[in-house]
């Protein structure tokens, strides 16, 4: 499946600049301001909670504490020790002056500290999964408390022109690792096989790891319709269905995401074409409608198309990603989208349009689509990997 992608080797994006960096400063402080708050406190803990990156650079590990002022420096706090050289040099090779010091062992007085070293007690917006025993001491300290996450997503989901480049870069990954793991596919390989054959394809060049789930079933009676989080020890056969969604990134908080189809060693059978038909209608619907100003709603009404044939759908029919899985968020077992994920679609969104089209007893099913940016007269994608249902060779004289 190498042949699939060619064109000139990967260049990585430069390092975000510190204007960049500035400029999203700028915007949580503007959104702390507009309500009724001061000070600026971001958590993360063990890889999760994507304000302290995007505010900070630094890729959360075990546990990461922010403050940020109304102006100048803020304190970076980063669990274990030893995690704070290299938290050090990544900050400040950012361009930032912010101290970034030790958590220490008792995370809600570090957070207290960092607080106090403001002056008199402030109103607090916290950001993130932020532990009941920091919330609540910062509480007892602070003159207000109010909680920013509904304002920090809005602000995650329409992406910078630097943002963009990085997310480009991961989907050029994603496609480099979708062709390793189909190339795995036609030589007999096992599930876990084929993830691993993706990981090394993206980790050889520097990407960081988000998803991969895969399966696969014999297209003459199937058993699974939707790609499994953790793959088996299946291998494929001549006959056999492989179904995969894939994300690499680049950087913690920057994965694309890529979603298909394919069969090995034979021609689809009736069913499959049928599922997949029915998807690429879908697909494509969605697709053509996307603009900035569509409302979320208008594209759910694709979903018609699966209802009309008396087919199912498992997985969600689209969703933000990048920062975070972004609103809006769309799927058949919610018809109504509210709050974020009804709100009007914007230049700069990155949507991953991906319908999973399933028969009703769930035995069956396929997958498509991939990551695409809202642009102010339609999309544009940001992929490269050929679309549609593709159909592989079984060779296991291949190394």
């Amino acid at each position: 499946m190498s042949t699939l992608l060619s064109g000139s080797p990967l260049i990585a994006p430069a390092p975000f600049s510190t204007g960049e960096l500035h400029s999203r400063r700028a915007l949580i402080r503007a959104a702390a301001t507009a309500h009724g708050a001061d000070v600026v406190l971001a958590y993360g803990a063990n890889r999760a909670g994507s304000a302290i990156p995007w505010l900070t650079t630094w890729p959360v590990t075990r546990e990461a504490l922010f403050v940020l002022p109304p102006d100048g420096a803020g304190q970076l706090l980063v669990g274990f020790h030893n995690h704070v050289p290299d938290a050090r040099r990544t900050v400040l090779g950012s361009g930032l002056d912010d101290e970034v010091g030790p958590i220490g062992d008792d995370p809600a007085q570090a957070a207290l500290q960092a607080l106090r070293r403001l002056g008199p007690a402030r109103r607090v917006g916290l950001v993130g999964p932020v532990p009941a025993r920091i919330r609540d001491a910062v509480g007892e300290w602070a003159s207000a408390v109010v909680t920013l996450d509904e304002h920090y997503t809005r602000l995650r989901m329409v992406k910078s022109d630097e943002e963009l480049r990085w997310l480009e870069h991961a989907a050029a990954l994603t496609d480099l690792a979708a062709a390793a793991l189909l190339d795995a596919a036609g030589r007999g390989a096992s599930e876990r096989e084929m993830v691993a054959a993706a990981e090394h394809a993206y980790r050889a060049e520097g990407g960081t790891h988000h998803i991969c789930y895969v399966t696969t079933t014999s297209m003459s009676a199937p058993d699974r319709c939707v790609p499994a989080q953790w793959p088996g020890e299946r291998v494929t056969r001549p006959g056999s269905v492989v179904v995969f969604e894939l994300s690499a990134g680049w950087g913690q908080d920057h994965p694309a995401q890529l979603l298909r189809t394919a069969v090995v060693g034979a021609e689809p059978t009736a069913l499959y074409r049928r599922l997949h038909a029915v998807a690429e209608t879908v697909r494509d619907e969605v697709m053509g409608r996307l603009r900035a100003g569509v409302l979320p709603a208008e594209l759910l009404a694709s979903l018609r198309h699966v209802r009309a044939e008396g087919l199912s759908t498992v997985d969600d029919l689209l969703h933000g990603l990048g920062g975070g899985y972004l609103p809006p968020v769309l799927s058949g077992r919610d018809l109504t989208p509210r709050g974020l994920h009804a709100e009007p679609l914007r230049a700069g969104t990155t949507l991953v349009v991906q319908p999973n089209v399933c028969t009703p007893d769930f035995t069956a099913g396929v997958q498509t689509g991939e990551m695409v940016v809202v642009t102010d007269t339609g999309y544009r994608t940001l992929h490269r990997f050929p679309p549609g249902l593709l159909t592989l060779p079984f060779d296991t004289s291949r190394p």
